[in-house]
């Protein structure tokens, strides 16, 4: 089935409204030389993990490695995973501070996802977990290789009605309202790329 593609937006802020999809998108959020410095800086600095999570009855190892930034007791669950978070990094606080600025939206932990080449994947899923509350605000700040982001939505028949952008190199994407109760999202397989990907998603935990 043809994705239904977003084309090349232009430059500034591109909005899509679409049959509960909510979202703003930034494709040079940030220019390429601050991109590039901030990958090496997390790439080096950052305590990457792989957890393994249940998959078909048996324990596997997270296709991509993982790492939980936030305030103090922004705790995170997913895919049976608990997520304890660790200090923020000066590099860590001065993007969300940018993130914030842009998007208009408070955050208080951040999600890091390498994608050591285009073999690293995420599958299907939403971010609906119960700590994020029912319409949270998501906004993902991607750095290095150019990866496709796809979605799919959870109401049409059969995952019908899909859409894919390109990720570049310091773009940002803000997902809102009822992307996640509506609309799933994945990042595919390309293994013709070769070089890393970060994607940094910056949230808001209810801290209870």
């Amino acid at each position: 089935m043809d994705a239904d593609l977003f084309g090349a937006p232009p430059e500034g802020c591109i909005n899509v409204l679409d049959d509960g999809l909510d979202i703003s998108y930034w494709p040079d959020f940030l220019k390429e030389h601050q991109a590039n410095h901030f990958l090496d800086k997390l790439l080096t600095e950052t305590d990457w993990r792989q957890p393994e999570i249940w998959m078909f009855g048996r324990l596997v190892k997270t296709p991509r490695l993982t790492a939980w930034h936030g305030d103090e007791k922004a705790t995170y669950k997913y895919s049976g995973i608990v997520n304890q978070p660790m200090a923020w990094t000066p590099s860590l606080l001065e993007l969300r501070d940018m993130v914030e600025a842009t998007t208009s939206k408070k955050y208080n932990s951040v999600l890091l996802n390498l994608y050591r080449n285009g073999s690293d994947h995420l599958s299907w899923h939403s971010d609906d977990e119960l700590e994020l509350g029912p319409d949270p605000t998501i906004s993902s700040l991607s750095l290095g290789a150019s990866r496709t982001f796809c979605l799919r939505s959870k109401i049409s028949p059969t995952h019908q009605k899909r859409k894919e952008i390109t990720l570049p190199n310091g773009s940002l994407l803000c997902m809102r309202g009822l992307t996640q109760a509506q609309w799933e999202h994945s990042i595919k397989k390309e293994p013709k790329i070769i070089n890393a990907r970060i994607n940094l998603t910056f949230r808001l935990i209810n801290i209870i």
